[in-house]
């Protein structure tokens, strides 16, 4: 039987910071900053148990009255500078993107070591399913950070942040869109072994 887990996204709107610089020249790109935590909670099998019966007694994560054993939380958030000149024209200057990423999983306190030697080995494909999405934050970060750098002057500031904004949400929409697919093409994990028998 399949043991159920879900990766899924949490994306921030954007933070604005529109800040008329007082020096010109061309796009500073800083690149994406990345941070990627972990957060474990504690499963004390019995001896005995099945892990799935055992993992989805303990887990935290629990949507839609499904029990998922791991679970992927991303967010990508952007600051621009821009400069505007006398004409009123208004062109980027610089721009920041962060990703924030956290993976949910288990972690075995107790069992035998049959127990010990199964979960092993599905913790790992699990944590490698989890990373696929954390991979896909990260490829909507660096679009987004594409994005910005490359918007082309516009007639006014008012007008530079609109269109990166809506671009830079789009992006999110459309990498949103591939976390789903992505979990409906490995079933959640399963073709790539994260899945535990009864």
């Amino acid at each position: 039987m399949l043991a159920y887990f879900r990766a899924g996204f949490q994306s921030a709107g954007p933070l604005l910071l529109g800040l008329a610089l007082l020096l010109s020249g061309s796009l500073a790109l800083a690149g994406v900053e990345e941070r990627l935590d972990y957060r474990y909670y504690e499963v004390p099998a019995q001896p005995g148990e099945s892990l799935r019966q055992a993992i989805n007694r303990y887990t935290p994560v629990r949507q839609d009255g499904q029990v998922f054993h791991g679970y992927t939380r991303w967010q990508v958030r952007w600051r621009f500078y821009w400069f505007q000149e006398a004409s009123g024209r208004c062109r980027m200057e610089r721009v920041q993107v962060n990703l924030e990423s956290e993976i949910t999983l288990p972690r075995l306190s107790r069992g035998d070591a049959s127990q010990q030697r199964r979960f092993t080995s599905y913790l790992e494909a699990l944590r490698r399913h989890e990373l696929g999405h954390v991979d896909l934050g990260r490829q909507a970060a660096h679009a987004i950070d594409r994005h910005l750098a490359g918007l082309p002057p516009q007639p006014d500031c008012a007008s530079l942040e609109t269109r990166a904004n809506a671009g830079g949400m789009e992006l999110l929409r459309h990498f949103q869109a591939r976390e789903r697919q992505f979990d409906r093409d490995t079933g959640h994990g399963r073709s790539q072994g994260a899945y535990l028998e009864d």
